[in-house]
């Protein structure tokens, strides 16, 4: 089981790290006594390089509903775009008292770095196209609520896999607790050998994998993090890897619908679909609160008994 302060990836995770963060999240959505008080007196940052709604504001409300102060840090007015450097902001960032970073960058590996020169704990809220390890997390809880356990369940996730920390964090932690994963797309926005990051099952048919699915996550194009690629038209990939009323009717009955937003309406998903009875998208939004209320806890109280050691 992971031991560290921070929360960078689910590389290193295993099925009892990933199952205790998620049994702790559930505790906080049934309700826990003098949940306000856990982390009284905590600072989190929130370090946003890229928009954000879901993961940012769930994250303030993790970090208020435990008692933390939650402060934003304004990227574009900082002194990183000054020309200060990474090691002396996060010195600045510490001396003022932080004692957690949730960061957001564009660029792969950028919470990494931050974690080198910072003394509490980093929580990494999307980097690049290389992990997204909370949306993986709750991912993973939405489907435990659903199945309660995913051995011999099978999570499709069709759109542009290539290009989407969501679908690596998702499907490595839907495997972790035994699912079958297939990561489903054009050719040229999937992974570039098979089996997929080391686990997943590649597929260019979409209608093909439908009827084995427990449950379908549709993903959006990543055309910010696409930049030179070719990429597929919309209308194509509307036509071919949209989820359509037709489509929704092949799925098997118990079959659950996910997105981790946002949402382009009628390419990847048809909208009468969003909050039809088989969608989990809003409680994939509300998993996402409790999930940060448990890696924040957990990260922080890490990060207290190292400096203790």
């Amino acid at each position: 089981m992971i031991k560290t302060r921070h929360l960078l990836d689910l590389d290193d995770a295993d099925r009892p790290f990933i199952e205790a963060l998620i049994a702790r999240a559930r505790q906080f959505k049934q309700g826990i006594p003098n949940e306000g008080s856990r982390l009284r007196g905590r600072v989190v940052l929130g370090m946003f390089f890229e928009t954000s709604t879901r993961t940012t504001t769930s994250f303030a409300v993790a970090a208020q509903r435990l008692g933390a102060a939650w402060i934003n840090f304004r990227t574009d007015g900082s002194s990183l775009s000054k020309g200060e450097s990474l090691e002396d902001t996060m010195h600045t960032v510490q001396a003022i008292g932080a004692d957690a970073i949730v960061v957001r960058h564009p660029e792969a590996g950028f919470p990494q770095a931050l974690a080198r020169h910072f003394d509490g704990a980093i929580l990494n809220a999307g980097d690049g196209a290389h992990a997204h390890p909370t949306q993986g997390l709750l991912d993973a809880m939405t489907l435990l609520e659903e199945f309660g356990d995913l051995t011999g369940r099978r999570l499709v996730i069709c759109g542009d896999i290539r290009h989407s920390r969501v679908a690596r964090s998702s499907a490595r932690a839907a495997w972790l607790l035994g699912a079958a994963v297939t990561l489903c797309g054009p050719p040229s926005l999937l992974p570039p050998s098979e089996p997929g990051w080391g686990f997943a099952q590649l597929s260019s048919d979409f209608d093909a994998v439908l009827s084995a699915a427990d449950a379908l996550m549709l993903l959006r194009v990543q055309k910010e993090r696409a930049l030179g690629d070719d990429l597929p038209p919309y209308e194509d990939l509307a036509k071919w890897y949209g989820l359509t009323q037709a489509r929704a009717s092949m799925l098997a009955p118990h079959c659950i619908i996910m997105h981790p937003g946002p949402v382009n309406r009628d390419i990847e998903v048809e909208g009468q679909l969003m909050r039809n009875e088989r969608s989990r998208i809003d409680r994939q939004v509300e998993n996402g609160v409790y999930v940060r209320m448990a890696v924040l806890e957990r990260t922080l109280g890490q990060a207290s008994r190292e400096r203790a050691a």
